[in-house]
């Protein structure tokens, strides 16, 4: 998966965070690779070339020219003329719904994702030596046992669960900002089909019961590695009662008091502003 020739644009990051010029506003046309002569030529005059550590190919997801990308170390000290913007600011700042494969943010998502596990996997999982690149694909092969490891994706439900009174229940993560309120989420375990998943997290962080679920939408959310699989669901019982772990607060929500929500470009924003923008459920 090394870089070839042709590849023209280039992602570089650092961290969880998206290197660039410091000259380039946060825009839709920004968080597309940057020219690979930029990238290399003004960036690696500055940085020693091993700075950037193994760069990578990545072709998109449906097969065409790929992009370079690059994973620089937590400590490098960027030179003059770049900067390191958190990937997801930008992404709040340019996305005017949530994430799609084929979007510059999907791209960055793509590239982010495999970057992420390319560093994480640098040593095989069975015999423990050094991994390095299969041939073709997107894989990592180790060359002494051949085990074969492809970047993991870690399914995860994330729902909207509505009242008979047409409020919306939001909560709030000990993850989140001071004061933003979002959807009811968690991680799929082994063994779990979504549905069992949502009505295990939800009566788990809030202590309610839900039915009626249904479908939503879904994205990739690579920090670090999620699909996120997005629900609604109707309330069926119980009395709302945050973990105090996880969740430290949890309310139901009319639509003309809503608290301050996720940014722009996640599948939970997504499902609020559709939920946001439709009647009722009476009126349904």
């Amino acid at each position: 998966m090394a870089a070839a020739d042709n590849i023209t644009g280039a992602y570089i990051f650092q961290g969880a965070n998206l290197v660039l010029p410091d000259d380039a506003d946060i825009g839709p046309a920004d968080l597309c690779p940057v020219d690979t002569a930029h990238a290399f030529h003004a960036l690696s005059r500055s940085l020693a070339i091993t700075t950037f550590g193994d760069p990578c190919e990545i072709p998109t997801v449906d097969g065409d020219a790929g992009m370079a990308a690059f994973m620089l170390d937590n400590d490098t000290v960027l030179p003059k003329g770049w900067r390191s913007v958190p990937i997801r600011q930008a992404l709040s700042a340019v996305a005017g719904g949530m994430v799609t494969a084929g979007s510059p943010e999907g791209l960055l998502f793509r590239a982010y994702h495999i970057m992420q596990w390319r560093r994480e996997s640098a040593y095989c999982g069975s015999c423990g030596s050094p991994n390095g690149d299969a041939p073709t694909g997107i894989a990592r092969l180790c060359p002494v046992c051949g085990r074969q490891e492809f970047p993991r994706i870690s399914p995860a439900v994330i729902v909207l669960v509505t009242n008979e009174n047409g409020e919306a229940l939001l909560a709030h993560n000990t993850n989140f900002a001071d004061g933003i309120y979002s959807l009811i989420a968690g991680f799929v375990e082994a063994g779990e089909n979504l549905e069992s998943t949502i009505i295990r997290e939800i009566r788990e962080e809030v202590n309610i019961e839900v039915d009626s679920i249904q479908y939503a939408a879904s994205q990739p959310w690579p920090f670090p590695n999620s699909l996120m699989l997005g629900f609604t669901a109707v309330y069926a019982g119980g009395t709302l009662k945050p973990d105090g772990t996880e969740i430290l607060d949890a309310q139901w929500f009319k639509r003309d008091a809503l608290p301050n929500l996720p940014g722009n470009g996640s599948v939970a924003r997504h499902i609020i502003d559709r939920w946001y923008n439709r009647k009722t459920i009476e009126e349904e």
